[in-house]
């Protein structure tokens, strides 16, 4: 107990911030007087994990918790690794959004950048994610910082780390930044400059133009309804349709300004059951031809379009194959990647038009590695359409090119649906769905691997295995990593593995049902999900969650 108390004394004594000094010192005087401790030994159990996605976690004091004393060390070593390794002295742009703390966050790592010999630029106000990943390049920046949670709760902020590429850190140089973090001392010793230099509109307007050239400009009729999830997304996207001919998107109201508490949304993520309602409701009333969505960092990508029995979120994979057929459609040559949690259709649309094709790690700062990246995505909303611009997932440049696609298509009396319909028809209906369980014990997700590398399931939803992948392996073409992957007959698929930033096992399921031409489509999508519900029945039984 004494050490805890001291080492929480010690950190609210080095704590630069009023609130969450305040803070920690009411939760020390309530332990010093007999009260409950977990509270204080939660705030110090550890150090927020520095890895490749960066920093992220819940806003509060503590060392365990993202506050300005954990952001001031992350930004001096990251100061540390970019001046060991040769960029000493070069710039660096920091980008941040609308959540609690970001501008404080992003300041209190200018300050540190420039005091210890670095340019520090700053995005002149809460932007999307990929104007950061857009400037770090059009600046020449040996690095860049973008203070997000992205789609995380309310309660949670973080930090995001891009090397001079434009893309996001990869191993090793995770490790090697986080070495230099541990080694920082105390916060009052780290050297602080000026705030930096924040840069006009014109860097802003400039990566603007830049999507909307994505597109032929001109007249296009398309009636659309748009949420940003009260986040950073509202005005980016709505200059770059009306740069591209389009008339105004219909506005979810009550989403429409950033709002740091989300205050419609259970949790902030176009994925997540009920935060789209709004939207499509909207849509609805409208009669609007295609809903359009961005997460509060406006990053990623959602999309619904009309059906027969009323309005349907498009998948991720669904929207990932939609935006690949009109990449490919425009000539582009190189690489299509996708994570191997993301369907397989890729590789067949890619082949279908003489591409290569590459899987990846989950997470898009694998992507963006890949070697002549004409297009990638992954399954959880994330599209990169223009890598010579961004080299990460840009939901501004993806919502765009949809939206454009759709309207190509109603001009012909078509729909988005007919695409994929087409693409069914030519390569067999990919269908895919994720089992997603969520513990508050990490150990019950160790446990449930564990039973799966102990007792290999031999058939899955009635399928048979063909072959097991175990990912921690790595291979000649993926790096290791925590996760399996099963083969099943009929080109069927289920991969499980840790979710990388939120205590959660997650499934990815995909069959492949052939579509008779006289059955149609439905018929296959009807087959499709009683074959996915047997999956993820056969996935939860063997893993024992």
């Amino acid at each position: 107990m004494s050490d805890l108390l001291d080492a929480a004394r010690a950190w609210a004594a080095d704590d630069p911030d009023d609130q969450t000094r305040a803070e920690l010192e009411a939760v020390i005087a309530e332990v010093e007087a007999g009260g409950d401790r977990s509270d204080l030994a939660d705030r110090f159990d550890g150090t927020l994990e520095f890895g490749t996605a960066g920093l992220r976690g819940e806003l509060g004091a503590g060392p365990n918790r993202m506050n300005r004393v954990v952001v001031t060390r992350a930004a001096a070593g990251l100061a540390a690794y970019l001046a060991d390794t040769g960029h000493r002295g070069g710039a660096v742009v920091i980008g941040y959004d609308a959540r609690h703390n970001s501008d404080v966050f992003a300041r209190d790592t200018a300050e540190v950048m420039t005091g210890a010999g670095f340019t520090a630029y700053v995005l002149p106000r809460p932007l999307p994610t990929p104007i950061l990943a857009f400037a770090i390049r059009e600046l020449g920046c040996a690095a860049g910082v973008m203070v997000t949670a992205s789609h995380n709760p309310p309660r949670d902020n973080g930090y995001k780390v891009y090397l001079g590429d434009g893309s996001q850190i990869v191993p090793p140089a995770d490790a090697e930044i986080a070495a230099r973090i541990a080694a920082v001392g105390a916060v009052a010793d780290v050297p602080r400059g000026r705030p930096g230099k924040v840069l006009q509109e014109e860097l802003v307007d400039s990566y603007l133009d830049t999507v909307a050239g994505l597109v032929e400009d001109g007249p296009r009729d398309l009636e659309i309804v748009y949420t940003p999830l009260h986040g950073v997304g509202g005005v980016p996207v709505e200059r770059v349709l009306e740069a591209a001919g389009f008339d105004a998107p219909s506005v979810v109201a009550r989403q429409e300004q950033p709002d740091p508490d989300f205050p419609t949304v259970a949790f902030p993520n176009p994925e997540e059951p009920g935060a789209m309602d709004l939207a499509m409701a909207l849509a609805e009333r409208n009669g609007a031809d295609l809903v359009v969505a961005n997460d509060p960092d406006a990053d990623r990508c959602a999309a619904a379009v009309p059906g027969p029995h009323g309005w349907r979120m498009l998948r991720g994979d669904e929207v990932g194959a939609l935006l690949a057929y009109a990449v490919l459609a425009s000539g582009k040559h190189g690489t299509y990647a996708c994570s191997i949690v993301s369907s397989s259709l890729l590789g067949k649309l890619a082949a279908a038009a003489g591409q290569p094709y590459a899987e990846t790690l989950t997470g898009f700062k694998w992507i963006s590695k890949v070697d002549g990246l004409a297009y990638g995505y992954e399954e959880a909303l994330g599209y990169c359409v223009d890598p010579d611009n961004v080299k990460d997932k840009d939901g501004v440049s993806a919502l765009l090119l949809l939206c454009d696609l759709a309207a190509d298509a109603k001009a012909q009396g078509r729909t988005l649906v007919d695409i994929l319909d087409d693409i069914a028809l030519a390569h067999g209906l990919h269908a895919t769905d994720q089992l997603s369980v969520r513990v508050t014990d990490l150990g019950e997700i160790a446990a449930a691997m564990a039973r799966l590398r102990a007792t290999p399931p031999t058939e899955l939803g009635g399928l048979a295995v063909e072959a097991v992948d175990d990912l921690s392996l790595g291979s000649a073409a993926l790096p290791p990593t925590d996760g399996l992957r099963y083969r099943l007959v009929d080109g069927a698929r289920v991969i499980v593995r840790p979710s990388g930033t939120e205590p959660k096992l997650k499934c990815y399921l995909e069959v492949v049902v052939p579509v008779d031409p006289e059955d149609g489509v439905d018929a296959a999508r009807i087959a499709a999900v009683g074959r996915l519900d047997a999956l993820r029945n056969g996935i939860k039984a063997a893993a024992g969650i």
